[in-house]
């Protein structure tokens, strides 16, 4: 478990992933939700909802130490951009951002804080939309092959653990979607909509790279999480 809290976060220290590292990110999304949801709903008990929702956003972006907005912002240069797979997953491997990734991720960004900011703060709604994108992302490795040779999420490839990940799997849908209930059937339709969008990222993927890399983990995440949000700001 600190494996997957010092991979996906800034907490848990130094530590080198193993294959069943990923088995703990559905566990770890939801933690890292309850903690974004509490400064969420506490900010707004005593502030305007956009400040509640500033914050909220820019603590998310602390404790995760941008590491998923980064992967949006190369998976947005690398799959949105017209040429072939070779050359997307040299883009993706290149540490400088172009014009897709940055509209990408401004654009991700401000969705994600309109959300926030029109949106009832709920506690378990962000824990059961936070454990479902890390869900989302154990899921996505075990449906579409790795799209590199090595990387930095060569470390978790084991088929060997494909029965933990997949008792993985069922716990983190499970425990989404019974956090999503706590907030009502627009709570569970909110955990769906962060499924569908972490799926759309994916299928993108599948047909642009012949299968996922760890930008796309993240960007599927990211994606996921806030159109889960935008759902649930829908009244």
């Amino acid at each position: 478990m600190r494996r997957a809290f010092s991979f996906l976060t800034i907490l848990g220290g130094s530590a080198e992933p193993t294959p069943t590292t990923f088995a703990w990110f559905p566990l770890v999304g939801a933690v890292l939700g309850l903690v974004v949801g509490a400064v969420w709903w506490v900010t707004a008990r005593h502030g305007a909802p956009l400040l509640a929702g500033a914050v909220a956003l820019v603590v998310d972006l602390a404790l995760t130490g941008l590491l998923h907005v980064d992967g949006l912002a190369d998976a947005g240069d690398g799959l949105l951009a017209p040429m072939s797979r070779e050359r997307r997953l040299a883009v993706m491997a290149d540490p400088a951002i172009g014009a897709f990734g940055a509209v990408s991720v401004i654009a991700v960004l401000l969705v994600r804080l309109a959300a926030f900011a029109s949106a009832r703060p709920a506690l378990f709604i962000v824990a059961a939309l936070w454990c479902a994108s890390r869900t989302a992302m154990v899921l996505i490795t075990q449906v579409l092959p790795y799209a590199r040779e090595g990387g930095i999420v060569g470390a978790f490839l084991n088929r060997g653990h494909r029965v933990v990940l997949g008792v993985s799997i069922v716990v983190g849908l499970a425990g989404s979607v019974a956090l999503g209930a706590r907030c009502g059937l627009h709570g569970v339709l909110s955990v769906l909509a962060t499924l569908l969008g972490a799926g759309i990222v994916a299928t993108l993927a599948a047909r642009r790279l012949g299968g996922y890399t760890g930008d796309v983990l993240g960007a599927s995440g990211v994606v996921g999480e806030t159109l889960g949000l935008v759902v649930w700001a829908l009244r």
